[in-house]
């Protein structure tokens, strides 16, 4: 039987599915309208169309990993609300999408969510994620993911707050042990607390430097107690300046948190915990995964939200 356009608006009037959806679940079911309702709300995508509009930007951060370490991988699951987040469901949920991204061969979220979920096979993880939406009754949105191999060592995972930060970092060593495992970790929470950036200077792109020389000296000129200065002190101030701030957004040239004497360079750090257990270490890099970073948050009064539910409106 064709499908029209007419049934697939009928069909997307009654359900709330998308387009596709709806002519996708009457393709399935040869246009019957009530077979394809039902086709629908068996995956989940009626319930899950119309709360697609909410936005989604709380949630959790997971990490996965492989029994040896070499391979892990970091995923952020978004719910709507901090609630839902904190949930045993959605948390157990965002478990399994973390052990399916593990061993993903997929280039992107795109492509990751056309998958066959590794749970269920006559799911796709879309149509997963579409089931757990109409079960926790909330937006759901697996935002991205990252995978980090490191056959020469291991790749270290931390999450912070559960699961409002979440680091893999990726270490080359020729020795590995329960020390230099504990630096990776150190590593990771330095990374959680101060955001770096770039794991080293080398990595900073010339145009980075060169637009943030201009703001510097722009700020520098601007300074009235640098009126009248030489050129050479001006620019001798302009790459301090830059200087300073690099080392702030790079791991290794930041001070290690952890340094008893404040001073101590993470760079350093590491230099010392790779010659006592004799082993070339390497910090190759790191992903720094924060949920929300970047969405856009409705400022909700929760409280004034169950009251306006339970009165019916």
């Amino acid at each position: 039987m064709a499908i029209t356009a007419a049934m697939v608006k009928e069909l997307r009037e009654m359900t709330g599915a998308g387009m596709m959806d709806c002519k996708k679940a009457l393709a399935a079911t040869e246009g019957n309208m009530e077979a394809a309702v039902d086709f629908l709300r068996e995956k989940g995508l009626a319930t899950a169309q119309k709360k697609a509009g909410r936005i989604a930007a709380e949630g959790i951060v997971a990490t996965a990993l492989t029994e040896d370490a070499k391979k892990a991988v970091v995923v952020e699951v978004n719910a709507e609300t901090d609630f839902v987040a904190k949930n045993e469901k959605f948390q157990s949920y965002v478990a399994e999408v973390a052990a399916q991204a593990l061993n993903t061969t997929a280039a992107d979220i795109d492509a990751f969510l056309e998958e066959s979920w590794a749970s269920d096979s006559t799911k796709t993880v879309k149509e997963a994620l579409a089931a757990q939406i109409a079960v926790i009754g909330e937006n759901m949105n697996i935002r991205r993911f990252q995978q980090v191999s490191e056959e020469n060592g291991f790749v270290a995972s931390y999450i912070h707050a559960g699961g409002k930060i979440g680091v893999l970092v990726d270490v080359e060593t020729s020795v590995i042990n329960d020390e230099i495992r504990e630096m990776a970790k150190n590593l990771a929470m330095q990374i959680a607390a101060l955001k770096p950036v770039y794991t080293n200077s080398s990595e900073v792109d010339e145009e980075y430097k060169a637009h943030e020389l201009e703001i510097i000296k722009a700020q520098i000129e601007n300074d009235p107690k640098m009126a009248g200065k030489p050129e050479k002190v001006i620019n001798g101030a302009v790459m301090g300046r830059l200087n300073k701030q690099l080392k702030e957004i790079c791991l290794l040239d930041q001070v290690y948190v952890k340094a008893e004497d404040g001073k101590q360079l993470v760079s350093a750090y590491v230099a010392q915990v790779a010659k006592a257990n004799s082993a070339d270490i390497t910090v190759r890099g790191f992903v720094r995964y924060e949920t929300g970073e970047g969405l856009e948050k409705k400022n909700e009064d929760f409280a004034a939200e169950v009251a306006k539910q339970m009165a019916g409106n």
